[in-house]
C-alpha cells in the first residue's frame, strides 16, 4: 500500500508541475468587436448585489456587452436592490423568472430562460458569472480574448477562491487542485473526449452556436454539477475547451461558515464522481495520498514522508497557480479527512439538502 502512495504522490507532483508550466493565462487586454451577453441567475443575493453590478460596470474593452439579470423567485431584496443599482444603464436588464418545471434544477432553469430572449439568441458569445464572483476591469475582454486566440468553443477562467474561515481553507483549495494534480490540460484542450472536461460553473464563457448545438441549458437540466456536464455534453459534440488560470481576474467568495460548506457541498459532491463506486475510488484515493502516508510516516516508515512531501509539494504548485495560501497547503492530511466526511454526507443527505429554500 505505501508504494502505491509513493506511485500516487509522485504522479500528482508530476502533473501538477507539468500543468503549473502550461496552463493557459489570460493576458491580452486588445479591444474586440462582439456581441456578448452575461447571463446572471440570482436567488436571494441581496448581500451581493451591489459589489456584483459595480464590478460589471466596470468591464470595458467590447463593443457590444450587455448584462441580463433572472431574479429567481427570490425572497429577499435582490430585485429592489437591483433596481438601484443598475439605475438607466442600459447594458443591464433584469427579468422576474418563472416558476420552476419539476424536470429541471434551478440554474440550469434561470439560464435556459436568459438564453431564450431574442437579445441573447443574436450573441455571438455566452458568459455565465455567478453572483459571488468579483470581476477586475477588462477581465471579460480578456478571457474573450483567449478564446478566440486559442479557437475555442468554450473556456472555464477558475477564479480565486476566497477562503476565510478555518473549514473553508481546509476545502476550497482541494477544488483546483483537484484537476491541476490530475487532469493534462494541454492534452484536454486539444481533446473532445468528455474524460478531459474540467470546468467551473462560476465564470464559463461559451460561443452561443456551439450552446444551440446541444440544445443548450436543456442539455444539463436535472444536472447538479452543471458546469461539469455542460462542458462534457460540449465535448461529446466535437467543441473543444477546457479550464484555464482566472486567479488573477477573478475572485469568489462561495461560503461563509461551514454550515454552508457542508450543504454546499452536501447538495453535490455524490454526482461528482459518478456513481457510489466512482465515490468509493474517490474516497480511496484521498486516503492513500492524504491520509496513509502521515500514518505510514508515524510508524517509522520513511516511504510515508516521501509520498507525504510528493503530495503536499503538489498542494503548494496549486496554491501558487490559484494565488491561494501557500501555508494551507501543509494541513492536506486533514483536508482530506474532511473531504471524505463530506463525500459520505453527501450520499447520506442525497436529495435532502436545502439549497436556497429548494431541495437539491
Amino acid at each position: 500500500m505505501l508504494t502505491i502512495s509513493m506511485i500516487l504522490g509522485t504522479f500528482l507532483l508530476v502533473i501538477s508541475f507539468i500543468n503549473a508550466n502550461s496552463i493557459r493565462i489570460p493576458r491580452n487586454g486588445r479591444d474586440l468587436e462582439a456581441c456578448v451577453a452575461v447571463l446572471l441567475p440570482v436567488r436571494d443575493e441581496a448581500h451581493n448585489i451591489a459589489e456584483l453590478v459595480a464590478s460589471l460596470k466596470a468591464q470595458a474593452g467590447i463593443s457590444d456587452l450587455k448584462f441580463y439579470f433572472l431574479n429567481d423567485n427570490s425572497t429577499d431584496e435582490t430585485a429592489l436592490l437591483l433596481k438601484s443599482e443598475i439605475a438607466n444603464d442600459s447594458r443591464f436588464k433584469v427579468i422576474n423568472g418563472q416558476e420552476l418545471p419539476k424536470d429541471w434544477l434551478g440554474k440550469p432553469w434561470a439560464l435556459e430562460q436568459l438564453r431564450q430572449l431574442s437579445p441573447v439568441a443574436k450573441a455571438d458569445y455566452l458568459i455565465n458569472i455567478d453572483a459571488d464572483v468579483r470581476l477586475q476591469p477588462r477581465a471579460i475582454c480578456v478571457a474573450l480574448n483567449l478564446l478566440i486566440e486559442r479557437n475555442l468553443d468554450f473556456i472555464s477562467p477558475y477564479p480565486k477562491q476566497i477562503a476565510a474561515t478555518f473549514t473553508e481553507r481546509l476545502i476550497q483549495p482541494l477544488l483546483q487542485w483537484s484537476w491541476l494534480s490530475t487532469v493534462p490540460l494541454r492534452i484536454a484542450e486539444r481533446s473532445s473526449n468528455p474524460a478531459f472536461a474540467v470546468a467551473n460553473g462560476q465564470f464559463f464563457i461559451v460561443k452561443n452556436d456551439s450552446l444551440a448545438a446541444i440544445g443548450g441549458f436543456a442539455a444539463v437540466k436535472d444536472q447538479v454539477l452543471d458546469d461539469l456536464q455542460l462542458a462534457r455534453a460540449l465535448l461529446r459534440n466535437g467543441s473543444k475547451g477546457t479550464v484555464v488560470s482566472g486567479a488573477h481576474i477573478a475572485t469568489c467568495h462561495m461560503y461563509n461558515s461551514w454550515r454552508e460548506v457542508r450543504n454546499g457541498y452536501g447538495k453535490s459532491l455524490w454526482a461528482a464522481f459518478g456513481s457510489k463506486f466512482g465515490s468509493v475510488i474517490a474516497i480511496s484515493l484521498l486516503f492513500l495520498t492524504g491520509i496513509f502516508p502521515l500514518i505510514a510516516l508515524g510508524a517509522g516508515f520513511s516511504g510515508g514522508l516521501y509520498a507525504l512531501e510528493f503530495v503536499i509539494l503538489s498542494r503548494l504548485i496549486s496554491a501558487r497557480v490559484s494565488n491561494g495560501r501557500i501555508l494551507d497547503s501543509l494541513l492536506h492530511p486533514l483536508s482530506s479527512a474532511l473531504l471524505i466526511y463530506l463525500i459520505i454526507y453527501s450520499w447520506l443527505v442525497r436529495g435532502k439538502v436545502q439549497w436556497k429554500g429548494r431541495t437539491v
